[in-house]
């Protein structure tokens, strides 16, 4: 069986290395989006399933747009011969961050790797919103890939606890590894595909830059999810009293017990605050205090060296 793989995320990257490893399953070539320009300097740069396909030696195509007409044709004549020896050709996608349209849906098989215990969080950001949700467990699902948003029959399914302490960057790589174990075992075993329960459903919508805000009129708990949730690859961040905008990368829950500003009881100002060398955002109810900060336009660093630099907004 020849074998297509379709991905540009981290996390698809490392599933790519796994199915690059393996016996059988090795992709015959690897379609991802184009460059494009990233950071302050726009620079133009490679999604990460390009750079490890190259690094693996795979057969590599950045086409504008995988439903063209050049596209179809690429992944139609791959491995051509190893298709016709075994039969059939799978089109793996993982992460891939566009729509497939028909014909493309019709013209090949074609499997999905989707990081949830679908039906639950069905869409593109599964495990951020699972972080952000305060979910206890979360998983990979192996499902053929269909017109409809994540909604297809699935094959392979296994759950990952959510650790109290786990950031995106953390579960990510724990559910690549489970993903790259599922994959295998559907494209060798091709276990029955079971129709989604109608129950359940839920909707993970893209992250959007209202997503990063950390909210000081909602609960302190919520504010900690989102630092993890975002961690590393987005980023949460505060709105300081002069209006300018700090990046948040790590953060802890107050002890709410030992001090009046811990608890949220700051002459009634929720918002940033400096005391005691510690940078606190005063929340409604709770506080979090701010270990791990980016000014604008500044590298990370802790808050006792921002308290070294910076003054921030006075309580």
């Amino acid at each position: 069986m020849a074998t297509v793989f379709l991905g540009t995320s981290q996390f698809a990257a490392d599933v790519l290395e796994r199915l690059a490893a393996s016996d059988g399953h090795r992709p015959v070539l690897v379609l991802t989006r184009p460059d494009r320009p990233s950071g302050r300097g726009r620079k133009l740069t490679a999604p990460p399933v390009a750079e490890r396909a190259r690094a693996l030696g795979l057969d590599l195509a950045q086409p504008e747009s995988v439903n063209s007409a050049q596209a179809r044709e690429l992944i139609a004549g791959a491995g051509t011969d190893a298709a016709s020896r075994q039969g059939r050709k799978t089109v793996v996608v993982c992460a891939f961050g566009a729509l497939i349209k028909e014909p493309l849906l019709s013209e090949q098989e074609m499997i999905n790797v989707h990081p949830s215990l679908l039906p639950r969080w069905r869409g593109a950001a599964p495990m951020e919103h699972a972080l952000l949700a305060g979910d206890e467990r979360t998983g990979v699902s192996i499902m053929r890939l269909t017109a409809g948003l994540d909604s297809g029959p699935v094959c392979a399914q296994e759950a990952e606890p959510i650790g109290p302490q786990d950031t995106f960057g953390s579960l990510s790589a724990r559910l690549a590894a489970l993903a790259g174990t599922l994959l295998l075992r559907a494209l060798t075993e091709s276990p029955p595909y079971v129709e989604q329960p109608q129950e359940g459903v839920t909707y993970a919508d893209k992250i959007t830059s209202e997503d990063r805000l950390l909210d000081p009129h909602a609960p302190a708990v919520q504010a900690e999810r989102r630092v993890r949730a975002l961690h590393p690859h987005i980023g949460a961040r505060v709105t300081l009293a002069d209006g300018t905008m700090l990046g948040v990368q790590r953060a802890a829950l107050a002890d709410d017990a030992t001090d009046g500003v811990r608890a949220g009881r700051d002459h009634g100002q929720p918002g940033v605050h400096a005391r005691d060398g510690r940078l606190l955002l005063v929340c409604r109810p709770g506080t979090l205090e701010l270990l791990t900060v980016q000014p604008a336009g500044g590298r990370p660093m802790d808050a006792a060296a921002y308290l070294r630099g910076h003054v921030p907004g006075r309580r």
